[in-house]
């Protein structure tokens, strides 16, 4: 109960100090919104402007209560650090009465764990650019809101942080999240792969590092059109249109801005991009890892064994799938249709918890062969399992939901573990202490 109050007290001395700063330095504000994507998207966009303006993105995934005012304020999470709450408060102060150098573009990440959460943040933080990324029809989080409907209303609120003079960005691939062009009273550009899209994306295909079917696959290449002119892009170490949607909201925002677009496409190209989200690790015994341990939402995981089917490798495809978690009564549903997926797209299935029984389950009613698919409990286990399994050309998707640590998992199969605490999420001291 103290905790609890002493979170609260913080959280409410970090907010206004945070109003008072943006009140003093006015940076321009993106704020980015959705229920996938919103990390990948935050730091391609941050990787566009910094090749124009001095940028601050949310590091990690801070889009909590106190993650904003962090990031506003530049201060780390100080964890259970007394003595490092009253350093980050008084160095707040510090920011406000002595004007020293700020961004001129703050990143933002907001999300939204239970109603309310993003209806109190639209009062204060009020954005140049407001992105929407994707949906989905059974979105993480839902948890604790009674209908993917009243998640995305609740989502929806971030459109009264939009200044009046502000750019509302929109994925013109997800039906629900159009529905807000009709109530934007502010100049929208919509991306995505649809026609209609003014940035559009289209021929992405997978790169490969060396000729021939079977060279390993090293990251995408696709096109951008957009008011009578086209240009290709490639974003090396990652897979999965993901990628590629979180390219195109950064270029939506370039465009917006009207920054040179063949320095925005190539600010993509290298771009160090976020542990855990469909990136490309070599693995033990000449395999390829794709790392999506992040975090995981029905879609989200649909759309990752979609890309593992359409890679081309000379060995075999192994999906390990732990918990998707927060779906609430959607779980048992939501868990089969992956499995179903995995059927389709994976040679072998490793599941990780127990709702991912489901998966299982789903895979085997979708015609795998019971021999192919392996069930366990802990993340670790199942690595240890699949690195004993592995062969030369295989290639191995991991991903579930924060809570099942399925980086334990990358971290016994990726060849070079000595580089975990730069390439995995989850790394830093307080994590692995869990």
């Amino acid at each position: 109960m103290l905790k609890q109050l002493a979170k609260k007290t913080i959280a409410h001395i970090l907010t206004w100090q945070a109003r008072m700063v943006l009140a003093r330095y006015t940076p321009n504000i993106v704020a980015i919104t959705g229920n996938i994507g919103k990390t990948s998207a935050k730091d391609s966009v941050h990787a566009v402007l910094s090749r124009f303006y001095t940028v601050r993105k949310s590091e990690k995934s801070f889009n909590s209560e106190i993650g904003l005012p962090l990031t506003i304020l530049g201060i780390p999470n100080a964890w259970n650090d007394p003595l490092g709450w009253v350093k980050n408060i008084a160095y707040g102060f510090w920011l406000i009465i002595k004007k020293q150098q700020y961004p001129e573009w703050l990143v933002l990440e907001v999300g939204a764990d239970r109603p309310g959460d993003i209806a109190a943040v639209s009062k204060w933080l009020k954005s140049d650019i407001v992105v929407y990324t994707r949906f989905g029809n059974v979105p993480v989080h839902v948890e604790f809101f009674k209908t993917p409907d009243e998640l995305f209303r609740e989502k929806s609120n971030l459109l009264d942080a939009l200044k009046p003079n502000g750019t509302l960005i929109l994925n013109a691939d997800d039906e629900r999240i159009m529905t807000l062009k009709a109530k934007a009273r502010t100049k929208v550009v919509t991306f995505g792969f649809d026609e209609q899209a003014m940035i559009q994306a289209s021929n992405d295909t997978i790169a490969y590092s060396q000729a021939g079917m079977y060279g390993a696959p090293s990251g995408i290449v696709f096109r951008i059109n957009y008011g009578g002119s086209s240009i290709p892009v490639q974003i090396d170490g990652g897979f999965g249109r993901n990628h590629v949607y979180s390219a195109l909201a950064a270029l939506a925002i370039a465009y917006d801005r009207e920054c040179n677009m063949l320095t925005a496409v190539e600010a993509l190209k290298n771009q160090d991009l976020p542990p855990g989200r469909m990136r490309v690790i070599a693995g033990v015994k000449e395999s390829v890892v794709i790392d999506d341990t992040y975090n995981a939402a029905p879609l989200a995981t649909e759309t990752a064994l979609e890309t593992l089917g359409s890679l081309a490798v000379e060995g075999r495809k192994i999906a390990v799938l732990g918990d998707m978690l927060e779906l609430g009564r959607y779980t048992q549903e939501a868990h089969k249709k992956v499995g179903e997926y995995a059927a389709r797209h994976a040679d072998i299935l490793v599941t990780v918890g127990i709702r991912s029984r489901y998966t299982a389950e789903g895979a085997l009613n979708a015609g795998m062969s019971e021999k192919n698919i392996f069930q366990y409990e802990d993340a670790r286990v199942a690595g240890k399992f699949v690195e004993g399994e592995l062969s030369k050309g295989d290639i191995v998707l991991v991903k579930g939901s924060q809570g099942m640590r399925m980086e334990r998992a990358v971290e016994e199969i990726m060849a070079h573990p000595e580089d975990k605490e730069r390439l995995l999420v989850r790394q830093d001291s307080e994590w692995r202490k869990r």
